[in-house]
């Protein structure tokens, strides 16, 4: 059975203070999760190191730190960057790879993204791979290709068994930050394409134990119509993971 996850991206906002408190409350919340659910934040950098602190002192929190991003080199003279080995250090499991900010701000290209996986699996990490169409593709009707090109050009050159590990994140370009959600029919039926690129590539059972989460203003409101498509495993959450309460909600949608 694959895993079921809500993963709060946090992006370039809070202080380590505020992330702290924001931290304290979903923990207060003891939310009851089943054994194939899990919940992650990633936070920024900065403050990775107090929230692990804070997450080894409450040990049922059941709640895993994940990063927004990495380096595709492992060490050097790399100003500004963070490698893997730093993110591992913090016991930071995750990594986003490829989130659409990162290609569309700062041109990372399928290649890129590519290296960027690689430097995740390496740490003995696993990354959260983020695909999706902006709306001027979605307006043709382009979207699949788009989409499996990515997939093309930054999975596959992995083993099944490395594959089976990872996490897809399929976020439509046009509903991040912009208050439109793509419908719950929407979704599942990119989701489900998604999982059939997957087949094709490594076998059914493969791509079955993917899981691939919908990032594009999941919001407590629509979540759980969300969740409960048949390819939709989780959420990669923004905005509304910067406040407790929703987060919690969006959490619960899961089950």
């Amino acid at each position: 059975m694959r895993k079921k996850i809500v993963a709060g991206n946090w992006k370039m906002n809070l202080n380590t203070d505020q992330g702290i408190s924001l931290v304290n409350d979903l923990i207060k919340e003891k939310i009851d999760l089943k054994y194939n659910q899990t919940v992650i934040i990633c936070p920024p950098f900065t403050h990775i190191g107090s929230l692990k602190m804070l997450l080894d002192n409450n040990e049922g929190s059941k709640i895993q730190l994940g990063a927004q991003n990495i380096s595709d080199k492992a060490s050097g003279a790399y100003t500004g960057e963070i490698s893997g080995e730093m993110l591992k250090h913090l016991d930071t499991r995750y990594v986003i790879v490829g989130h659409s900010e990162r290609r569309e701000i700062y041109n990372e290209s399928n290649e890129m993204v590519q290296k960027k996986v690689d430097a995740v699996l390496s740490s003995k990490m696993t990354p959260i791979f983020c695909c999706g169409e902006p709306l001027k593709v979605r307006e043709v009707e382009n979207q699949n290709d788009y989409v499996q090109q990515q997939i093309e050009e930054g999975l596959f050159h992995l083993n099944g068994e490395t594959m089976s590990s990872l996490i897809i994140a399929y976020e439509p370009i046009w509903a991040i930050g912009t208050g439109r959600t793509a419908s719950a029919a929407q979704a599942e039926e990119m989701h489900a394409f998604i999982r059939s690129i997957l087949e094709k590539k490594w076998g059914s059972e493969i791509a079955e134990d993917v899981t691939i989460l919908y990032g594009g203003s999941v919001k407590p409101d629509n979540a759980q119509e969300l969740f409960s498509q048949d390819n939709v495993d989780g959420g990669l959450i923004g905005g509304a993971a910067l406040d407790a309460n929703s987060f919690i909600d969006i959490i619960k949608a899961l089950a």
